[in-house]
């Protein structure tokens, strides 16, 4: 799961709001799976219905509904739901680069990240590995230290091809990801 979606300023409430400020439920839907529809639709419901009795009800309803409109939304990935984070909180240097290929239609900065990320990972394991290959014939441990690295840098080489093929959640699985 990418490290926002369940906070404040992440896209799961994001659409909460504008789903609240528009009076239309149908504005989060896609972001809870299929059977999680109803729960989040009488929670809308409720949200609606006392947001109208004040700014102290209205605080209230709203958080409400983020807090059931994210529970759900992780009920639906399979995640354990661990409450709503603020606003924020650390992503990584991935997601916002993701984002702005979203908004901009282009994919050359997140390309060019992780191909750069991707490089230099590959070129420290296959150093490492480089490196240890030279004594493989001093001992058996040698040898051993060898193996284990030559086999982590396939196996690594092995899961990036794997989740660059996979579906969205990068495990194989299709569902939605926040």
């Amino acid at each position: 799961m990418p490290p926002h979606c369940d906070a404040m300023d992440g896209p799961v409430v994001k659409a909460a709001i504008r789903a609240l400020d528009a009076g239309d439920a149908g504005l989060v839907l896609p972001y809870v799976h299929e059977s999680g529809e109803k729960e989040v639709g009488e929670s809308f419901d409720r949200a609606m219905r006392a947001r109208a009795l004040g700014p102290d009800a209205r605080e209230l309803a709203d958080r409400y509904f983020f807090e059931t409109v994210v529970r759900v939304h992780r009920a639906g990935e399979g995640a354990p739901y661990t409450g709503v984070k603020p606003a924020g909180l650390p992503q990584g240097p991935a997601i916002p680069l993701a984002e702005q290929a979203v908004e901009s239609g282009s994919a050359e900065g997140v390309y060019t990240f992780l191909s750069r990320e991707l490089k230099e990972e590959l070129d420290s394991r296959l150093g490492n590995v480089t490196a240890l290959a030279a004594h493989t014939d001093d001992s058996v441990p040698a040898a051993r230290e060898y193996v284990e690295a030559m086999l982590d840098f396939e196996v690594f080489a092995h899961r990036v091809h794997t989740a660059m093929h996979a579906g969205s959640h990068g495990d194989g699985t299709t569902g939605r990801q926040g």
